[in-house]
């Protein structure tokens, strides 16, 4: 159970750091021109739950895509 843990925690923190890194925008004012260009790529009514997060989550006044890996941990921690 043990290496199953290490792989699985090993696994999590590498895959959020490797994503962190390669998210198109650093600060949050870049967040509104990234999802605008998104938003013309892909479809709306194609994706509509995309667009909800997006509206409803990512652009709210004090999102921190860095604050998804201690909601993670902590979600894990109670499965």
């Amino acid at each position: 159970m043990v290496a199953h843990a290490y792989s699985v925690l090993a696994s999590y923190i590498y895959g959020f750091a490797l994503r962190q890194a390669t998210l198109p925008f650093k600060i949050s004012d870049e967040v509104v021109e990234v999802a605008a260009t998104i938003s013309r790529q892909v479809p709306v009514d194609a994706y509509p739950h995309l667009t909800e997060l997006t509206v409803q989550r990512i652009l709210q006044p004090g999102y921190d895509y860095t604050d998804e890996f201690e909601f993670g941990l902590e979600h894990a921690q109670s499965h």
